[in-house]
């Protein structure tokens, strides 16, 4: 099976004056569909730098990248931003919901991109508020929802169009326990129907709900273990 992302030699360097800072070295990586991967490693390792080159936010890096085939790397920012947006969900910490749309008009944003029809949207909107159970809260605005309510939009948001791969920067760090099991229960049953998943987090048992882990330090990948929770069914890396 041919790996969803490969990265070669992966770097991102911040140059001042005569000085080079390395947020990212040597990175090689390979991820299968269908894997939940968990990056960790203390704050200024490289984690959500990482991420943000993988989601193809961040095209100032060298190296190798591709994505279910295609070289990343040779892309211009257009073509980076619609493999993107036809592949990638983000969930993050901070929600990044829009504050003057209600929660439906939220998840409408991502079909807007894609030009979806407006009754196609509606559909998969309605479709969507059932799925996550949140139909009572179409109307309400952002700062109506507690957190967990609002990372679960967020997390709506993210898988409206089924992406291949969802990324989720610390999903859990603003939620009380409850709440952040939720998601987590979420993230996985999503990764049950097929879906790879790449978390950033500091917290343990977020990444027992994966199969492997990724630790960086100082940028460099420094270990890859699998988690003790591994599913036999998920793929392994090569």
């Amino acid at each position: 099976m041919e790996p969803l992302i490969q990265l070669r030699n992966l770097e991102k360097v911040i140059e001042a004056g005569p000085n080079k800072f390395y947020l990212l070295r040597r990175v090689n990586l390979d991820i299968q569909p269908g894997e939940f991967v968990t990056i960790m490693g203390p704050s200024g390792a490289g984690k959500s730098t990482l991420l943000s080159i993988l989601g193809m936010l961040d095209g100032a890096w060298t190296g190798d990248y591709f994505f279910n085939g295609e070289a990343v790397h040779k892309l211009n920012v257009k073509k980076r931003n619609e493999l993107h947006k036809a592949n990638i969900g983000f969930v993050f910490q901070s929600y990044h919901l829009i504050d003057n749309l209600t929660v439906f008009e939220n998840l409408e944003v991502p079909l807007s991109y894609k030009n979806v029809p407006h009754k196609e949207r509606v559909s998969l909107v309605c479709d969507t508020l059932d799925r996550f159970h949140i139909v009572g809260k179409k109307d309400l605005f952002p700062n109506q929802l507690s957190g967990g309510q609002q990372q679960l939009v967020g997390v709506a948001r993210a898988v409206i169009l089924n992406p291949k791969l969802i990324l989720a920067d610390e999903p859990t760090g603003n939620l009380h326990s409850a709440q952040g099991e939720e998601i987590m229960e979420l993230f996985k049953r999503l990764n049950d129907a097929g879906t790879t998943i790449i978390q950033v987090t500091h917290s343990e048992r977020n990444a027992s709900y994966g199969s492997r882990i990724i630790q960086l330090k100082d940028g460099w990948v420094v270990s890859e273990t699998a988690t003790a929770g591994a599913r036999a069914s998920a793929p392994q890396p090569a």
